[in-house]
């Protein structure tokens, strides 16, 4: 609907998809530029990514993260985190099989599951011990165990973060009961206010039952480029890259040794961006509590998770798809509902901080306009 509305003319204010609007950091661009213009990269790359790439990722969670990583079978390339996510649960399940998932999912993470024929059990969300409880006592109530749990720290839709320590109580339950772990780290270096989100990786024992995906989507604003990595467990990589084998030939080599550049001499970029959705973030709750909505600064992400206020979703029976279809309408603001990521998103939206603060400020007197001054005119 979106695209339909601008095509007609209308200024949509979209802050429905985490398509970053900023673009690329120049040196960036201008290496593609340089590698795009040789003839040795114009032909099929390798479908693992090209060693000095892999080395690099190596060196960046050394360098991040202080883990320790074998770029030969411990890191590998993939087109984009959402497809690799994807490809491994290809190379991990198959009907009969059962991943849990935490609920509500961002799309790929149950469908990638499904996709693949094996079945998803949804918990919860939570980053504390209780979580942790919930997750073993679905383990010991199903027959035969999941063979995979799906995490996702920072999390989309919610936000939700995690401390260290968290990531020791997974690393417990899956050697308890064999259990393979899948945490996709899409926003680990997208962080506010000092938060520094940790890595799988970091925990003691996190390679032995687990793999973890990183994009150079978000933090690079490299989006389009579709470029991330698998890194971890070499059993589950070695998986992965058999099925990529089957599947693709590998991202185009000028974009892999653009990478190399991006990670290599990039990271005041990324500090910069992440101060940039920062102050985005500010104006947006700030404005969102304005309009009598419920919300929590994220400590990382580029979404706010915003509990829209009850009487808001009335005339909609509760439902945050009806609902956000109307402003698009009405308000000419596109937001994601909640009821995208499954029931456990009712009542939510997600709001992406893609436009400046200026854009943010107009959506939400649009909204405002729409949902308390009419409202108010139509009562009285």
């Amino acid at each position: 609907m979106t695209y339909e509305r601008r095509r007609a003319g209308l200024d949509i204010i979209d802050l429905n998809m985490g398509n970053p609007n900023d673009p690329t950091p120049p040196q960036i661009v201008e290496k593609l530029c340089e590698a795009s213009a040789d003839p040795r990269n114009h032909r099929y790359s390798a479908s693992a990514g090209v060693f000095n790439l892999r080395r690099e990722v190596a060196r960046k969670y050394r360098r991040r993260w202080n883990v320790e990583l074998d770029p030969g079978s411990e890191v590998i390339a993939t087109i984009g985190s959402k497809e690799g996510f994807s490809h491994l649960c290809l190379a991990l399940l198959g009907p009969g099989d059962t991943a849990i998932v935490t609920k509500p999912a961002f799309q790929i993470h149950s469908y990638g599951v499904n996709l693949a024929g094996a079945n998803v059990i949804g918990v919860p969300i939570g980053n504390d011990q209780a979580f942790l409880e919930r997750v073993e006592n679905v383990i010991h109530q199903l027959q035969p165990k999941p063979k995979v749990m799906v995490l996702n720290f920072p999390n989309n839709p919610t936000t939700m973060c995690v401390d260290p320590p968290f990531w020791d109580g997974v690393v417990a339950i899956a050697e308890r009961h064999n259990v393979m772990v899948i945490n996709d780290l899409a926003y680990g270096e997208t962080c506010f206010d000092d938060y520094r989100a940790p890595s799988f990786m970091q925990a003691r024992g996190g390679k032995e039952v687990g793999v973890e995906f990183t994009t150079m989507s978000k933090a690079y604003n490299m989006a389009g480029w579709r470029i991330g990595f698998c890194v971890g467990n070499p059993t589950m990589i070695n998986a992965l890259a058999t099925i990529k084998s089957y599947y693709d030939y590998g991202v185009f080599q000028a974009i892999q040794i653009a990478s190399i550049i991006a990670m290599r001499h990039g990271d005041e970029e990324v500090d910069r961006q992440a101060r940039i959705y920062q102050s985005r973030r500010d104006t947006m709750v700030d404005a969102l509590r304005r309009i009598g909505w419920e919300a929590e600064p994220p400590r990382a992400t580029m979404f706010v998770w915003a509990k829209v206020k009850p009487e808001h979703l009335e005339a909609y029976g509760g439902s945050t798809v009806d609902f956000c279809l109307d402003m698009i309408e009405r308000a000419e603001v596109a937001m994601c509902p909640g009821g995208a990521f499954g029931p456990e998103g009712e009542g939510y939206v997600r709001i992406a901080m893609v436009e400046n603060e200026q854009r943010i400020r107009q959506a939400f007197r649009q909204l405002d306009r729409v949902l308390n001054r009419e409202m108010a005119e139509q009562a009285g």
